[in-house]
């Protein structure tokens, strides 16, 4: 599983930044215009909004599964998710779950 997990991680990265990319050619660095963009209509608020609960809920679970497995770079995901999103920090995550448990 854990080359399923870093083929996920290199996906998961990569097809989010090609949109982003995109964006950010367009609009130059402007943050404010990309959280506007985030909820510019229903569906892409209703789909933004679900994915930022998403990975709340999953970076709070997965704070909670780390420091009881004792995976020391747990802290790794909070700059995925941050600079990337849920489809990098649930991968990585899963990598450094499956890499404890096989020590």
């Amino acid at each position: 599983m854990k080359a399923f997990y870093l083929a996920a991680c290199l996906v998961g990265t990569v097809v989010p930044w090609l949109f982003f990319g995109s964006f950010f050619a367009a609009n130059g660095f402007d943050i404010i215009g990309f959280v506007r963009a985030l909820f510019a209509n229903g569906a892409a608020a209703g789909f933004s909004a679900d994915v930022i609960l998403s990975l709340l809920t999953f970076l709070i679970w997965s704070a909670t599964d780390a420091a009881r497995r004792q995976i020391r770079l747990w802290w790794l995901v909070l700059p995925a998710g941050s600079l990337v999103g849920l489809s990098l920090a649930l991968p990585l995550y899963l990598y450094l779950r499956e890499d404890t448990a096989a020590a």
